[in-house]
């Protein structure tokens, strides 16, 4: 695949994002909450709503469930059905890339391997926990599965994750509201002797039920969190940072990854303002709910070295290191341009060597409506709405990258 044909895939996928953010910002639904609904008229006998159970493996304190290790890297084989469209299929390459940019588990196409996840457009949203050997059904039908949020949902469970509410501590965190739940549904919300990872509770997880899952009284909550029950509970953009941190630590992983969530918020290098660690390579994966990321540079101060060769920091236009590059190896010290991207996550990626080091860089990000970046040749770049009127109150930035030893003109 040349340059501009990535650049068109990337596009192509950042437009998916940016229509399924559109929908999800219209429906006041969690992943869960979308599940249960997709899950209505299945055949397939489920448990906490879409598990299909796997006798002896239903917790993830279960080791002979998880995923073998090599060489530090959890090899995840899968095949994908003929049934989906070229769309679908990227959406759900997309929801495996973002876990794969910030954790060891890496998913390739399987060739012969006995065992691999077999992505299905079955009878509703489901999967077993953890590995059960030989092809692993992982379904996300193509009638109400297809959002990011959903098929990371299904693949976590996969991977070995139950739900949030299900912890065996959960009782710390949350109530149980069974007056308004049906006796048939009072499974649902067992708890199990789950392995927790001495990590805390995550009311945002990608895994945690809606506070009104199978409420049998409309507007009354299943579970309220506590001691405070206005916190949020589940969400449907997709993995929480919390979800990252318990699988990177569920399978041992040895990597410096950073999700940032939300719609604007401030980061730094390790140990800022102070000297950054040397021999690190670090990244943050940035994702808004929807829009796009617009990110800019406090301060800044890397070793500097002839073409950023020993530190640098890096930023793609997207959720992995295949993505297009928007500012390519810089060091030094100095005011930084602002940067947009043309989707709803931007990586950035920060290296050090075994030498010096500086203080590192700060940076801030928010979510913006407009503006993007481009890389074509040639093009055309309009306001919002053109040729009609463009909205009222808005600020929008393009950027405009030609590629080495070529210049923008107009």
């Amino acid at each position: 695949m040349n340059y501009y044909e990535l650049i068109e895939l990337k596009r192509t996928l950042a437009s998916l994002r940016q229509l399924e953010g559109q929908k999800q910002e219209n429906i006041h639904e969690n992943t869960f909450t979308q599940i249960l609904e997709a899950n209505k008229e299945t055949s397939v006998l489920l448990v906490s709503g879409d598990v299909v159970e796997n006798v002896g493996r239903s917790t993830i304190n279960c080791t002979q469930c998880l995923w073998p290790t090599t060489n530090g890297l959890v090899i995840i084989p899968y095949t994908i059905a003929s049934v989906f469209t070229d769309n679908e299929k990227l959406l759900i390459k997309d929801a495996m890339k973002e876990i794969m940019t910030l954790s060891c588990v890496q998913f390739q196409e399987r060739a012969t391997q006995r065992d691999f996840l077999s992505f299905q457009s079955g009878n509703g949203c489901w999967s077993t926990v953890g590995k059960t050997g030989g092809s692993q059904a992982v379904s996300v039908s193509k009638n109400g599965c297809m959002s990011h949020g959903i098929i990371q949902h299904e693949i976590l469970h996969s991977l070995g994750f139950i739900h949030e509410h299900s912890r065996s501590d959960r009782d710390d965190y949350v109530n149980i509201n069974y007056q308004y739940i049906n006796d048939g549904d009072k499974p649902n919300f067992q708890k199990i002797n789950s392995n927790n990872l001495g990590l805390q509770y995550d009311y945002s997880s990608v895994m945690h039920y809606d506070r009104y899952s199978f409420t049998n009284t409309t507007g009354k909550a299943t579970i309220t969190p506590k001691p405070d029950p206005s916190v949020p509970i589940g969400q449907r953009y997709g993995v929480s940072p919390l979800d990252i941190s318990k699988l990177n630590k569920l399978y041992s992983c040895n990597i410096c990854s950073n999700l940032i969530t939300g719609t604007n918020g401030m980061f730094t290098s390790a140990n800022y303002p102070s000297a950054y660690p040397t021999n690190s390579d670090c990244i943050w994966l940035i994702r808004v709910p929807s829009g796009q990321v617009f990110l800019q540079f406090n301060a800044f101060d890397v070793q500097s070295s002839p073409n950023c060769a020993s530190d640098y920091f890096k930023v793609y236009d997207g959720d992995d290191r295949s993505s297009p590059v928007l500012l390519n190896k810089a060091c030094g010290t100095g005011q930084l341009a602002p940067l947009v991207s043309s989707g709803n996550t931007m990586l950035v990626e920060f290296v050090s060597d075994t030498y010096l080091t500086g203080t590192g860089f700060k940076a801030s990000y928010s979510r913006v409506t407009c503006g993007g970046t481009y890389y074509k040749t040639s093009g055309t770049v309009t306001s919002p709405g053109y040729p009609s009127n463009y909205p009222n109150s808005m600020d929008c930035m393009y950027i405009i990258t030609a590629p080495v030893g070529y210049k923008v003109s107009t």
